[in-house]
């Protein structure tokens, strides 16, 4: 029965691979090893002064998928998106150590329309296949920032500065294990001004950002 019902579903509501529309799966193989190799170190022109690593150029599935799940509500990819990320942190951290995930912040009208929000989605799905990791949120941002989009190196640079806290009453690096690792995670690193404030704001309110690992550099 259980069966039937998954068949009139997708009858109903035809699944398509979030990185290919391959028919009948949310994420296909192939589009899973695109993601499955090891995390590329980056060098964004805008020095956020911590090691930035991703997993996959931006483009081909990596892009189709990252897309998919901010643009058309594929909250679904939050799973396999997450279970990429955890990967890449597991070779890169140092296992003797608590990992802490600080997702970067959305624009919240960004996230009310698309349901939620991606980027903590997946961090959330990292921190569920880690060992003595936990996600928290720490990051917000002031009224006033535009869309990225369409935006150059300066530009975005200028759209962020100083409109990335740390919002009140969230936990601290007091609140964290001493010897505890910070990781800001994104979906896209770009010029790496998002990076760079996050880690601006976190370091003014006492965290130590060890490093950040993006889905997709552009």
């Amino acid at each position: 029965m259980g069966a039937f019902f998954a068949s009139a579903i997708d009858l109903m509501l035809p699944r398509a691979c979030g990185g290919c529309g391959t028919p009948g799966t949310d994420w296909c193989a192939d589009c899973a090893a695109a993601l499955s190799g090891p995390p590329i170190r980056l060098r964004p022109r805008a020095d956020p002064r911590v090691p930035c690593w991703a997993l996959a150029p931006y483009r081909g599935a990596p892009r189709r998928a990252v897309l998919a799940a901010k643009e058309r509500h594929r909250a679904d990819l939050a799973g396999p998106l997450g279970f990429a990320l955890a990967r890449g942190l597991d070779t890169l951290r140092d296992r003797a150590r608590p990992l802490i995930l600080v997702p970067a912040p959305t624009r919240a009208g960004a996230a009310r329309r698309r349901g939620g929000d991606p980027v903590t989605g997946a961090a959330f799905v990292a921190a569920s296949w880690l060992s003595d990791c936990r996600p928290v949120r720490m990051l917000r941002l002031r009224a006033g920032v535009r869309d990225s989009v369409g935006l150059g190196r300066g530009d975005r640079q200028h759209n962020l500065r100083g409109r990335i806290i740390v919002a009140p009453g969230r936990p601290n690096q007091a609140r964290f294990p001493a010897n505890a690792e910070v990781v800001l995670i994104d979906d896209v690193l770009t010029t790496g001004a998002t990076v760079t404030e996050s880690v601006r704001a976190l370091t003014a309110a006492g965290v130590t950002v060890r490093a950040a690992l993006v889905t997709c550099h552009a």
